[in-house]
């Protein structure tokens, strides 16, 4: 019988490469479908919808969306960020990579906020802490980014979602380690 703690272990790691999955998938598309306007606009939508989703389902399963603050601030503030994004879509690239930027500032907070509490409880979670520390660094590299004179393309966010997946697979392989040494300790 699966303890708690392995039961929660078992799920981080198939979550954080879901996550890791899912930006990847997302990065081929955006690379792929870059000159295309409306495909575009509906990554844009989707990455901040999906990362709603993602933390939402998170939440529900380890004791529901009131015992996970940063993670129910998460899903409001990931859904708001994509209602500006349709917003933004229409005024200019630069509007998006703004607020692409203010919600990587807000959601890396928010992220690294809940790797710190997880840490207590599940250990292993220095990557999302580092992940959340870079994912508020590079929106302030995005917001700066925005007053440039390049106009700025979907291409300009495919780093932040390429070290996203990144940091989310570490996590994931940094658990089946885990895992493994307490089962061989």
């Amino acid at each position: 019988m699966q303890t708690h703690s392995s039961l929660q272990s078992n799920w981080l790691r198939s979550y954080y490469f879901t996550r890791a999955a899912f930006s990847m998938i997302w990065i081929a598309a955006a690379i792929l479908l870059a000159g295309q306007p409306r495909a575009v606009a509906f990554l844009l939508v989707l990455y901040p919808l999906w990362d709603a989703l993602a933390n939402l389902i998170d939440a529900r399963v380890n004791g529901g969306l009131q015992a996970n603050p940063s993670q129910t601030l998460n899903v409001a503030v990931s859904t708001v960020t994509a209602l500006a994004v349709v917003i933004a879509i229409s005024n200019s690239t630069y509007a998006v990579l703004a607020v692409f930027g203010a919600w990587a500032i807000l959601s890396g907070l928010l992220q690294l906020y809940t790797g710190v509490r997880r840490w207590r409880t599940n250990g292993a979670q220095w990557v999302m802490i580092l992940s959340g520390a870079q994912s508020a660094l590079a929106g302030g590299f995005m917001i700066s980014q925005s007053f440039g004179a390049a106009a700025p393309t979907i291409l300009d966010i495919v780093p932040y979602a390429g070290f996203g997946a990144f940091y989310f697979l570490l996590s994931s392989i940094w658990l089946v380690v885990a895992a493994f040494r307490k089962a061989h300790a």
